[in-house]
């Protein structure tokens, strides 16, 4: 509520605003209904999305892929430029205390994005309690939601614990996320860069390795993956498994793909092929 207070005293009549209801706790249509009527009253254009079919699968990360799609579908329905939402440095300590965690590297660290694609966060350097204070300040109604405090979520535990430290500072957390996704950037640029280079650089079941340090050849093997299977995603320990069978001259299985040595010139060029259809076994 803070944010679109925010955005429409920056930008009066040039913005929209949208509330995903996904039905997963009582109450949630009520609280649809709360920022329905704030936009009615301030002549905001405002819809309730809801999702089609049930969530299903792990709950938080399901709901947060489904609310990404139909805030997407919304977006381009009603040609608006970019969604804004209202991450703060609380949310982007928690997210990197998370992937700390999970061993991730420079990419994960850089943890929540000041910008992805058409989603705009510009709330990254703002405290939590500096937005309550936005919203109290301006009279503006708001909910707290029951989920940021339910203990069956990993986050929520991270959240309640965080709460009770001062050694670690928000903000300045934030400020090192932006700088890892600068790195992150230029690392990937570099990569590009460098297998433009490459003399066979159109061909992309080709993997080069001219003696790159480990990040870039991790990034370098994820890249040309992912330009034979745009749908694969892979990193840490399962990209690392892979490295580690190309260099010991082994083949790597990779989804439906194969990566085998160059047999001329083994331990610095590789090959990335379909793999062979496995037979269906023979029916007794």
């Amino acid at each position: 509520m803070a944010l679109l207070w925010m955005m429409v005293s920056l930008l009066p009549g040039q913005v929209w605003a949208a509330t995903v209801d996904h039905g997963l706790r009582k109450g949630s249509d009520d609280e649809a209904r709360m920022v329905a009527a704030f936009c009615a009253r301030e002549h905001i254009p405002h819809s309730t999305l809801r999702p089609p079919t049930p969530i299903r699968g792990s709950l938080q990360a399901a709901a947060r892929t489904e609310r990404y799609r139909l805030l997407e579908q919304w977006r381009e329905a009603h040609a608006l430029d970019h969604i804004v939402t209202a991450h703060h440095a609380d949310d982007q300590l928690e997210t990197i205390v998370m992937r700390l965690n999970r061993a991730s590297g420079v990419g994960g660290l850089a943890a929540i994005r000041a910008t992805n694609g058409a989603v705009l966060r510009p709330l990254l350097g703002w405290r939590r309690r500096e937005l309550v204070d936005v919203a109290l300040d301006n009279d503006l109604p708001f909910i707290d939601d029951p989920s940021n405090s339910d203990d069956r979520f990993d986050r929520a535990r991270l959240r309640h614990a965080l709460r009770s430290q001062t050694a670690l500072d928000p903000v300045a957390a934030a400020k090192s996320a932006a700088w890892l996704a600068e790195a992150d950037e230029a690392l990937d640029w570099t990569v590009d860069r460098l297998i433009a280079d490459w003399p066979d650089a159109s061909d992309i079941a080709v993997i080069r390795d001219e003696a790159y340090p480990p990040e870039l050849f991790r990034r370098i093997v994820a890249h040309r993956l992912r330009a034979n299977a745009p749908q694969l995603a892979l990193r840490g320990a399962a990209l690392d498994g892979v490295i580690a069978a190309m260099r010991a001259g082994r083949r790597a299985m990779v989804g439906a793909l194969l990566i085998d040595a160059d047999r001329g010139l083994a331990g610095t060029i590789w090959r990335i092929s379909a793999a062979p259809r496995r037979k269906a076994p023979k029916k007794a």
